[in-house]
């Protein structure tokens, strides 16, 4: 396959390529004009595309916040607004718990950057696992609006939260807008215009010097805000997302790049597919299904 280095960025910026990232090989070609900067003239004058690896994290690790006061009583949100509703005693001890594994998973020789959402529990979630880490082993944490929590609409009326709750059961939590708040659709669009931000970032990190096969992307996040990040990386229809379930309070629902060949894309822990009420299709891009890949597996990484 013939690239002009010029189209790269467009190309693998764009929302429709997440999952597989082909690796570009080196091509030679003769070129009537030298217009783009990623060209150079050979000694014998001609031109010759200079194609950039193109690289992506280890790992992406999604965290959901621990127990907050609003996941054990839901009068909490009738006097406290949704984005300052804090942890419990115990969903502290969950983060705190999260952070020892999420350590022992990164080790001492790679480093990670963190996404959170502003959310007051996922941010506490976040000091609270950021406390079993080096500093030297956090390139950045930067809170990321687009991970917050569907929104529900102002201060809560009980009644009314679970009768439309009842609604949304019955029509689907994808396309279901809550009165005066926001629909499964409407997270999945905000959700997918992160993973932009984030590929771009990736990019960033390569081009100053951090090699990516020794660094974590962490996002703490909320449930599903979470599984429709699942949903846009590896292509989920929405009947499989709606027999989805969400994840236990500060689970770790880890993401793990494989490769073969010149093709390279994610594969979501089995356990955490399993937890999540995923079938096993849904642990890997369809596309790597298209290209016939599972049969060549290995575990390395470039």
């Amino acid at each position: 396959m013939m690239i002009v280095a010029s189209s790269i960025c467009k190309k693998y910026t764009s929302s429709r390529c997440y999952a597989v990232f082909p690796l570009l090989t080196k091509h030679r070609r003769n070129l009537s004009t030298s217009s783009s900067s990623d060209k150079v003239e050979t000694s014998k004058g001609k031109i010759q595309a200079i194609h950039k690896k193109i690289t992506r994290p280890h790992r992406i690790i999604l965290v959901r916040h621990g127990q907050s006061l609003g996941n054990v009583d839901d009068s909490t949100y009738v006097n406290t607004p949704d984005w300052r509703v804090t942890l419990t005693n115990l969903g502290k001890e969950q983060a705190s718990e999260a952070g020892q594994k999420l350590q022992r998973l990164i080790g001492d020789d790679e480093r990670a950057f963190f996404y959170y959402s502003p959310y007051e529990r996922t941010r506490q979630t976040k000091d609270r696992i950021l406390e079993h880490f080096s500093p030297s082993n956090v390139i950045s944490a930067r809170e990321e609006p687009r991970i917050s929590e569907q929104q529900f609409g102002n201060f809560q009326n009980v009644e009314e939260v679970w009768e439309a709750k009842g609604v949304r059961h019955k029509f689907g939590r994808f396309y279901y807008r809550f009165p005066s708040g926001e629909s499964g659709l409407d997270v999945y669009s905000r959700v997918s215009s992160f993973i932009s931000t984030l590929v771009r970032d990736c990019t960033q990190y390569r081009n100053a010097g951090y090699d990516l096969d020794k660094v974590n992307v962490v996002i703490v996040t909320h449930g599903l805000s979470l599984r429709l990040f699942l949903m846009r990386w590896f292509q989920f229809s929405v009947e499989e997302f709606e027999v989805s379930e969400n994840p236990g309070n500060a689970q770790l629902v880890v993401m793990t790049k494989k490769c073969v060949g010149g093709h390279r894309w994610y594969e979501l822990d089995n356990d955490d597919r399993s937890s999540l009420n995923l079938p096993k299709s849904c642990g890997i891009p369809k596309n790597v299904h298209l290209h016939h890949l599972m049969d060549d597996s290995e575990d390395t990484n470039y």
